[in-house]
């Protein structure tokens, strides 16, 4: 044999790392024992022999230092003693014998109290006996026994300050592992064979919690009691430091193979928490060794207050969280809509670990809490509750349910479409429940996890920007899931200061923006400040010296941000379904055709696209179903309109000259001057306002029933009336047309939700008339290049909302109110007419091309005798007349009854002169081509499919006529019209009335009086007007009509009229000459010219009247000259 030192083996190896760990628990070792012990038995000690052979000279771990008092756990029930403890009961008492008289305090003997308490919650022994007489259930540390004798140090009783050796002794051994030793070959043997450290440890554990409840129970003395309960928690900060470090570094005892170690052994138990998903998790039934769902909270308790006081919690538990977090039940495709439901188990183990302050900290500590270097879309994956946060049912990122829960939606009924969203929104209602639980617990562990918190929703949108963008690109943004669920529990957060009297509205810091940066706006457009503007007033308002906003404005503010960035992006995602399907059922009916395909060698290739598309629909449908399943939810909508409610009122406040909104509510209409503070807002707030409303009108108009219908009013009203307010136009039309969806009808609610308060609130009252035809004006410039039609939509709206409220007596008389106001209701009054000269135009001469197709399609033979390229293209043509038709019959009908009810009303605006010879020629040629030699040229296959209404429309235009037949204005006008008026054309007018019934013969009556004014009158203007040839420096330049009162426009030095400049200048602001900006006030009067136009006139009609003048005949002389 060598000299040398041997070789180190690997089992050498392995104890030199083994002992290098446990110099970690140095400061958990127990100290010296009180009573009579020695204080030097413990630094006199060695450590147990942990080898299965006769121990060589060990190294012994230095003597720890006194550990750092631990204040008692409070348990949260008492616990049964545990299986198998070596505790031994005192016998029962035998029958007969004399009851212990009550009070009495049995005899505490603290050192056998000690020797059987240790022993039973180790299950360990220094006596060969009494492990056999166990059945070797308890241990024998046969090899620290032989070296504590060696140390002279007694064995017969186990002491508290042998605690340290004995466990580690009881750690070190390997069932795994042989010896040569016969007596010592029953104690390994009988280990349990796969029992893991953790599970070992957790047994001592709750043999401990036994322990301390028997003591408590056994009625010992108060400082008797006392001295156990001290002695059980040395026992229990040394065994909850074994636990935790052998979780961070399982390898350090030997450990049974084939068993996850570590974490994974803290995070089942975790996970076993939720009743619904224990039985899906496949854990064994409970044994003295697991940690039940009854243990682990306190479990929990024990471990954070052993090791966050040396800040050693993180390395412990870190891996325990993230395990639990990343658990992968939350990446498998089927999502909340599986069977699998072991998702509820990370939540359950999350509650518990969040409520403990100290791991709610060390859980907001983490560097995967809000990971730094990442992008949106990998966020919601590597961030540590963001797998948690990203379950839901929509199906961009969850498809498979949109399919299993909706699938052949065509077929299902409307009560299983419920059942299938009964089920999933009380799943999803379970999952943002908790999720505001775990975060609502985080942000009342400290200030410190409250910013942390804070933190990680300004990062979510930060991260997510993009999503505000019209085209979107789903790879680099967050899922619609994920944010939906942080958009829940915001609004959960944002609740308690929600109040039905806004009392908590002024806690809301107006300088936010100036005060904080965790919203960023640089890049965001402002209400009505420039980019500039908004820098230099958040300069100004910036104070460091300010402390920083309260809790309240954090959550107001990053709510109204992640409603923009997250929840309504949902929304347009589902809206986007709803285009997308309408985009396939034109395709489809584009493949259908004519039905020629059929019986055709086309016929199989078009069934197999028919049926694709067909097939792309249901699953299209199903996806929409998805998506209400988690948007209309009851509770989410109220709380969405809750939220929108306040955040519009807020708004709205911020305007108010007293601050006061709405006790007492806004005056309008506001202030011409606009605050700076309101101008630097970010615009998407009124834009969020306008597209969630206009989204809840028509989706939930019953959910206003409870609240929400005054502040809606207001809040259009309050920006209608004052649309300087505002600088988008489309914005302003967007508040327009969601007034117009509020009164649409719903269920019995003939008026919508606003029908009746529009009717009878006094703010209504006043303002609604005037706002509506503000509005009116203000869209036929918005500055957009399609501005033109734009404006159409929004006169729609207007049309629709006047008629539903034009019955009530207030609102007509407000009507009248307006008209005093000459030159703004003359400039109302000239757009009317121009959008129905136009909408009738283009939709009756579209009609009249629809007419031709369908004549085309009817002959059968001339048809089909067409190329297919030829009727696909008229085939395409007649579509997409049809839905210009449509469009344009409804709005010009609408605007049209404005004119019958307006003209019934009030007569005077229609009379001006820049209006009055336009309305009568607009109104002329309607009726010419209602009734006119043409007019069969109108008749098309299923009128009520374009919404053509002929008799409808030919009672309003003879009802304009009726309205203002008592004007003379009026007849003159209508006789002055040379190009389409004519006595037959109302003698078939009114002939076609009374036959379609639409006029009883006592209104066509009126209208034959009329016609008998108008023909008078007619035959006096050609008695005047027979000038000859008139001079071109008389003539107006567009009409080429004598002028009446020419004026001067300065920059394009043209002369007109002026009532032709003031007619174009209702519509265009512009010279229409040169297109420079002009005004009424600026046209200079041209008297001189306007005397000699008026004395050519008269010279003029003097000369008609003299040759007009009979010749008087002069007798010839009578010849003579014969």
């Amino acid at each position: 044999m060598s000299s040398d030192s041997p070789a180190p083996t690997p089992q050498d190896d392995a104890d030199r790392i083994r002992l290098k760990r446990l110099a970690k628990l140095q400061t958990v070792s127990s100290s010296s024992s009180p009573g009579d012990s020695d204080p030097s038995a413990a630094a006199q000690g060695g450590s147990g022999s942990g080898s299965n052979t006769p121990p060589t000279a060990h190294a012994k771990p230095a003597a720890p230092p006194k550990p750092k008092p631990i204040p008692r756990p409070t348990p949260a029930s008492v616990l049964q003693a545990a299986a198998g403890s070596s505790s031994t009961p005192p016998p029962r008492q035998a029958s007969g014998l004399a009851k212990k008289k009550l009070g009495a305090a049995p005899k505490f003997d603290l050192q056998q109290w000690e020797h059987e308490t240790v022993g039973g919650v180790l299950k360990v022994t220094l006596d060969a006996k009494v492990a056999e007489s166990s059945g070797y259930e308890i241990v024998w540390l046969k090899h620290l026994a032989v070296e504590l004798q060696s140390e002279g140090i007694a064995t017969e009783k186990i002491s508290l300050e042998l605690l340290d050796r004995l466990l580690i002794a009881r750690l070190e051994l390997d069932p795994q592992k042989m010896t040569d030793e016969l007596d010592y070959l029953p104690v390994l043997v009988s280990l349990p064979p796969k029992q893991t450290i953790f599970e070992y440890l957790v047994g001592c554990w709750k043999r401990l919690n036994a322990a301390r409840s028997a003591a408590i129970k056994k009625g010992y003395t108060p400082l008797d009691t006392q001295n156990a309960l001290e002695r059980i928690e040395k026992i229990r900060h040394l065994v909850i430091s074994y636990a935790g470090y052998i979780l961070q570094e399982p390898e350090m005892f030997p450990q049974p193979n084939g068993r996850a170690l570590g974490p994974p052994e803290l995070i089942t138990p975790l996970l076993s928490l939720s009743a619904l998903s224990a039985p899906l998790l496949g854990s064994t039934s409970a044994t003295p060794n697991t940690l039940t769902p009854s243990d682990i909270e306190q479990f929990m308790q024990d471990l954070a207050r052993r090791f966050a006081p040396d800040n050693e919690l993180d390395g412990i538990l870190e891996p325990v969280v993230t395990g639990l977090c990343f658990h992968e039940s939350l990446f498998r495709p089927e999502g909340l809509g599986g069977g699998d439901t072991s998702w509820r188990g990370v939540i359950s183990g999350l509650e518990v670990l969040v409520g403990i302050k100290s791991i709610a900290a060390m859980i907001t500590r983490m560097d995967r809490w809000n990971p730094k270097e990442t992008s949106a879309v990998r966020f919601e994956r590597e961030a540590l509750l963001g797998p948690l946060c990203r379950l839901g049912v929509f199906p961009m990122e969850w498809p498979g349910i949109g399919l299993s829960y909706f699938s052949e939606p065509d077929k299902r009924s409307r009560d299983d479409v419920e059942s299938s969203f009964a089920s999933l929104r009380g799943t999803l209602k379970s999952l943002q429940s908790s999720l505001f639980q775990i975060f609502n617990t985080l942000v009342r562990a400290g200030p410190e996890s409250r910013e942390a918190v804070l933190d990680f929703f300004a990062r979510v949108i930060s991260l997510n920007a993009k999503r505000a963008g019209m085209q979107v690109d789903q790879a680099t943004v967050a899922s619609d899931s994920f944010m939906f669920n942080i958009q829940t529990v915001l609004y959960r957060f944002a609740e308690p200061f929600i109040d039905a009297n806004y009392t908590k509205m002024d806690r809301i810091d107006r300088l936010y923006f100036a005060q904080s940066t965790r919203i960023d706006l640089k890049e965001e457009t402002r209400i009505k400040a420039t980019s500039e503007e908004a820098q230099e007033w958040e300069d100004a308002h910036k104070d460091p010296s300010v402390p920083p906003p309260n809790f309240i404005s954090d959550i107001f503010y990053l709510t109204i941000a992640m409603t923009h960035y997250g929840y309504l992006k949902t929304i347009s995602s589902y809206n986007d379904l709803n285009k997308h399907l309408e985009d396939i059922q034109r395709h489809l009916d584009f493949i259908n055709g004519d039905g020629s395909w059929m019986g055709s060698p086309m016929q199989a290739r078009t069934e197999a696209a028919i049926n694709k598309l067909k097939s792309d629909m249901n699953k299209i449908r199903s996806s929409q179903l998805a998506y209400e399943a988690g948007l209309l939810d009851p509770e989410v909508v109220f709380r969405s309109i809750g939220f929108t409610n306040f955040l519009s009122t807020w708004l709205i406040r911020q305007v108010d000259p007293k601050g006061k909104h709405p006790s007492p509510i806004v005056e309008l209409p506001l202030p011409t001057e606009v605050p700076m503070a309101f101008r630097v807002l970010p615009e998407y707030i009124v834009e969020d306002i306008v597209e969630y409303l206009f989204f809840a009108v028509q989706t939930s108009p019953d959910k206003f029933e409870l609240s929400g219908k005054l502040e809606l009013m207001t809040f259009v009203l309050t920006f209608l009336t004052s649309t300087w307010y505002i600088k988008n136009p489309f914005l302003k039309s967007k508040i327009n047309d969601a007034l117009f969806m509020s009164i649409w009808q719903y269920g019995r609610e003939r008026n919508g939700i606003l029908g009746n308060m529009l009717n009878t609130h006094p703010l209504a009252l006043a303002h609604l008339m005037p706002a509506m035809m503000h509005f009116y004006i203000e869209v036929e410039q918005t500055g957009a290049s399609s501005q033109f039609y734009d404006k159409f939509n929004a006169r729609r709206s207007i049309s629709y909302i006047l008629k539903t409220v034009w019955n009530n007596p207030s609102h007509r008389e407000a009507l009248k109110k307006e008209a005093k106001n000459v030159d703004k209701f003359v400039r109302f009054v000239n757009l009317m007419i121009n959008d129905v000269t136009y909408l009738m135009d283009e939709s009756l001469g579209e009609l009249i091309q629809i007419h031709n197709i369908q004549v085309e399609m009817s002959e059968k033979d001339s048809w089909e005798a067409q190329t297919p390229e030829h009727r696909r293209e008229r085939e395409g043509t007649l579509r997409q007349l049809e839905r210009h038709a449509s469009s344009y019959i409804t709005l010009g009908r609408s605007t049209v009854e404005l004119l019958k009810v307006f003209t019934a009303e009030t007569k005077e605006p229609f009379m001006m002169p820049e209006i009055v010879d336009r309305l009568a020629a607009m109104l002329d040629y309607n009726l010419q081509v209602l009734v006119g030699p043409k007019s069969k040229e109108l008749k098309v296959k299923d009128p009520k499919k374009y919404k053509f209404d002929p008799r409808a429309l030919l009672s309003d235009v003879i009802q304009v006529f009726m309205n203002l037949s008592d004007q003379q204005t009026f007849i003159n006008s209508v006789a002055g019209d040379g190009r389409s008026y004519s006595k037959e054309l109302f003698d078939k007018a009114a002939t076609t009335a009374v036959r379609w019934t639409i006029k009883t013969e006592a209104e066509i009556q009126v209208l034959r009086q009329f016609v008998e004014k108008v023909e008078i009158a007619k035959a006096s203007l050609e008695a005047e007007e027979d000038l000859g040839e008139v001079p071109d420096e008389y003539l107006d330049p567009l009409m080429f009509t004598v002028m009446k009162d020419p004026v001067l426009l300065p920059s394009s030095k043209t002369i007109i009229d002026r009532a032709t400049i003031k007619s174009h200048l209702l519509s265009d602001s512009k010279d229409p000459f040169n297109r420079a900006p002009l005004s009424i006030e600026q046209v200079v009067a041209m008297p001189e010219l306007k005397a000699q136009i008026e004395e050519y006139l008269v010279q003029r009609r003097n000369k008609s009247k003299i040759l007009e003048t009979p010749a008087i005949p002069v007798e010839e002389p009578m010849d003579t000259s014969q």
